[in-house]
């Protein structure tokens, strides 16, 4: 399919004279291999590296690199946390309380959330378009974090209504919801079962499966109709969605999301398109495809 851009209203004032992802661990980020492609592609002369910083170290690291002029991404478990420590928020960074995506300008940092981008990018994938209205679906989201946060506004600026969120701190969950002004029914993980009976699209927002095989929820208890997203990714897909897949469910992991948030994030740095072709292939990897299924 041709890639088009899509225009987007925050960009930095100034190109990064570095990029960086901070998170704890980060040694398994896959950022650093399709932005460097991609800077590489585009001809921009900036590297793209992995820092990990242990959250004890977080403020000194946004420091020294808003010295340094650069930008970036942060990941687990900081996203949080730098959205309280960046002074310079866009309207979307402030909104979700998440910061995915950094820049500097005038020796300042910005933060920004693009996480939005890359869910709305992956829901638009899962659901086909003829299905029924968004306001219609069932949703259900597991976790009450900085990516469920990201997860909610892209739910509610596609349309969908009808959410659930499933959490072990129920009065978290809560919190989000109001803060967010995005209404949505709250659980324990013991109701699971009930309300995925009725869902038509399942949203893993937690960290189950990152560092194991661990999977959010048995695939028997998902209705046959229902898609799935896991926020989690890995090379070849998570446990969790190649079991989904083989059961005959509309299934993705996070890697999806993560290419498309990391292309808004290109382009909001450099003002330039992002080849997420190049970046694609880099992962050696393409965008699912649901034909059928």
């Amino acid at each position: 399919m041709t890639e088009q851009r899509q225009e987007r209203a925050v960009r930095a004032a100034q190109r990064p004279s570095r990029l960086v992802i901070l998170g704890h661990p980060v040694a398994h980020s896959l950022s650093p291999v399709f932005q460097n492609a991609a800077l590489l592609d585009a001809g921009i002369p900036v590297v793209y590296d992995r820092e990990d910083v242990a959250p004890d170290a977080l403020t000194e690291a946004l420091r020294r690199l808003a010295a340094e002029g650069a930008g970036g991404n942060i990941t687990i478990p900081h996203k949080e946390a730098a959205a309280a420590l960046i002074s310079r928020c866009t309207p979307t960074a402030r909104r979700v309380g998440a910061v995915n995506t950094f820049w500097t300008e005038q020796g300042e940092l910005v933060g920004h959330n693009t996480d939005v981008d890359g869910a709305v990018a992956t829901i638009r994938a899962l659901v086909p378009a003829e299905a029924s209205a968004p306001g219609d679906r069932s949703v259900v989201l597991l976790g009450a974090g900085g990516s469920a946060a990201a997860t909610l506004v892209a739910l509610s600026s596609l349309g969908y209504h009808r959410i659930t969120m499933v959490a072990r701190t129920t009065g978290r969950a809560h919190a989000l919801s109001e803060r967010l002004a995005i209404p949505a029914q709250v659980v324990r993980p013991d109701a699971l079962e009930r309300v995925v009976a009725d869902a038509e699209l399942v949203i893993n927002a937690t960290p189950i499966g990152l560092r194991d095989d661990a999977l959010p929820m048995l695939v028997a208890m998902i209705p046959t109709r229902c898609a799935v997203f896991d926020l989690v990714y890995r090379r070849g897909g998570t446990p969790w969605i190649a079991a989904c897949r083989e059961a005959g469910r509309r299934a993705e992991d996070g890697l999806r999301m993560l290419v498309e948030q990391g292309a808004s994030a290109f382009e909001a740095w450099f003002d330039v398109l992002a080849p997420r072709a190049v970046m694609w292939r880099a992962l050696d990897a393409a965008p699912p495809t649901h034909d059928g299924r």
